[in-house]
């Protein structure tokens, strides 16, 4: 069990350390850096993924983009979250080169999300566990995802998870109680450097 956890380490750290040569290779030179030929073959199984950068040592965010939905081979999913999420987070301006090693990057690799069936929209907390769960939810053309790791770190309630989510949506925070809203749940396995290039390990949730 150790090893088959240590393995896993190795491997996903691996796509972590994809994601920052990713970004650097793009500063640098305005490219896509190429997919590695010998990359492990579950690497090219197509999974939604969040390329997550925080500023380091404060730990603020600094950029979240990636992929709900397992539209693209993990490896390329990476790549193009972690991109996005160093020069198209509207929320901050792009990040330079120079900060590059100022920041940790962090991957979540999801599962898919599947939508929670109720007759009532007040049994939705009963479906979902903070810690475990994510979140997505969507109302017209609204839709709003917050990642599980969220919803632990600030100690939210499953009926504040929603409120939020609902509000990452550009909706009104008690919108997951109207009739007619969607909500998905998926779960992720969360990867992070301890420090800028540093040492990789998983985040329990």
């Amino acid at each position: 069990l150790i090893l088959k956890k240590y393995s896993k380490i190795m491997d996903y750290g691996m796509l972590v350390k994809f994601a920052r040569d990713s970004v650097r290779v793009y500063l640098k030179r305005g490219i896509y850096i190429d997919i590695p030929p010998d990359i492990p073959e579950h690497f090219k199984d197509k999974r939604g993924v969040f390329v997550t950068i925080k500023s380091y040592p404060s730990m603020r965010l600094r950029g979240c983009i990636g992929y709900p939905e397992p539209i693209l081979p993990l490896i390329e999913a990476t790549r193009d979250s972690a991109i996005s999420a160093a020069i198209s987070d509207p929320r901050f301006e792009p990040l330079s080169l120079e900060e590059l090693d100022r920041v940790v990057f962090e991957v979540t690799v999801l599962t898919k999300p599947e939508q929670i069936e109720v007759r009532d929209p007040k049994e939705f907390p009963k479906h979902i566990k903070v810690g475990r769960n994510g979140l997505i939810v969507e109302r017209g053309s609204f839709k709003g995802l917050l990642l599980p790791q969220v919803a632990k770190e600030f100690k939210w309630s499953e009926e504040d998870f929603l409120s939020e989510t609902c509000m990452k949506a550009g909706l009104p925070p008690d919108a997951w109680l109207i009739p007619g809203t969607k909500v998905y749940r998926f779960q992720g396995e969360v990867f992070v450097e301890r420090e800028p290039n540093g040492e990789v390990v998983e985040e329990e949730l």
